[in-house]
């Protein structure tokens, strides 16, 4: 019950602050935010649910790690060194238990090009095959994405592979905590990664799970399998608690409701124009209103309808 409150409390009070409006909730720190205990032993510093940005310090994802007991696991490497820096920097003021491994939840930048702080601590990066062939093709594309808006932010920063990598499952024991180390199927982006501790009842879902900004649909993105994924194993886990990609934590009735029910909704009005004969320039226009008060959407709607779209004609 205590933490059932905790997430209800720090979810209504999170739904008012949360806007993509908002530049910097932490200006002393490289961070967007300050890293909550979102219950215990589990922390998160919350990114912006705006895209990246020289203010943000492309933070506008979620960094998260684990207490263990016997040291820390950190989910994310974040989106530059200086980034993972300002991470370890609120970590070590809240334990003097050593990082021993980083989990790259996908191959994003905002994931994986902070490893170059962590490695060059000796520390173990952790990623799925996928997510490491990403970063192998396109690191350095990414890289100079990063370098274009963060300019000097981005000094020190280095395209790095992680050293460790699995296919469907890898488990971790370390001190009093048992995680296991997911990829469920397709979902987000190649190689996305679920860290689900039973024990707790946790899952830190990545980028399979949306529900304070809308989800990003890629061009190579299967949104069928997305949502078979998310409503199999995924909702199969049976979380209490998520810590989503992006947004604030919450439940699985939040997330499914702006992941899969918003890739269904989207999929049955880009079905329906196509079988009234409908082209793709009129199909970024489908009515997708019941989500514009999600962030991000000005930027998303049209491009998720358009892929969609293309996705779907061949279906």
């Amino acid at each position: 019950m205590r933490l059932t409150l905790i997430v209800a409390a720090g979810l209504t009070a999170s739904l008012a602050q949360a806007s993509e409006d908002i530049a910097d909730k932490y200006p002393q720190s490289e961070l967007y935010d300050k890293p909550v205990e979102v219950i215990p032993h589990v922390f998160s510093a919350i990114g912006a649910t705006a895209p990246p940005t020289y203010e943000n310090s492309g933070h506008n994802n979620n960094l998260s790690f684990v207490l263990t007991g016997d040291g820390v696991v950190v989910i994310n490497g974040g989106a530059s060194a200086r980034l993972a820096k300002a991470l370890h920097d609120e970590i070590k003021m809240l334990t003097d238990q050593p990082v021993k491994l980083v989990i790259n939840e996908n191959g994003q930048g905002h994931a994986m090009l902070g490893n170059s702080y962590w490695a060059g601590l000796g520390v173990d990066i952790l990623a799925h095959e996928d997510a490491i062939a990403e970063v192998e093709k396109n690191g350095d594309f990414i890289l100079q994405g990063m370098q274009r808006y963060n300019r000097d932010k981005a000094e020190g920063t280095e395209v790095v592979v992680p050293n460790l990598s699995f296919s469907d499952q890898h488990i971790v024991e370390m001190g009093d905590v048992t995680l296991e180390v997911l990829h469920l199927g397709p979902a987000h982006d190649p190689g996305d990664v679920q860290v689900w501790i039973p024990q707790w009842g946790i899952v830190i879902a990545g980028d399979i799970a949306f529900h304070e900004r809308m989800p990003p649909i890629f061009p190579e993105t299967d949104t069928d399998a997305w949502v078979e994924t998310f409503e199999g194993p995924f909702t199969d886990l049976g979380a209490t608690y998520v810590i989503p990609g992006h947004g604030h934590p919450t439940n699985m009735a939040q997330v499914t409701r702006y992941t899969s029910e918003y890739i269904k909704d989207l999929r049955a009005k880009i079905g329906a124009h196509i079988e009234e004969g409908g082209d793709l320039a009129s199909a970024y226009y489908v009515d997708q209103s019941n989500w514009e008060h999600l962030d991000t959407f000005e930027e998303l709607a049209t491009k998720n309808a358009g892929r969609v779209f293309e996705e779907m004609e061949w279906e």
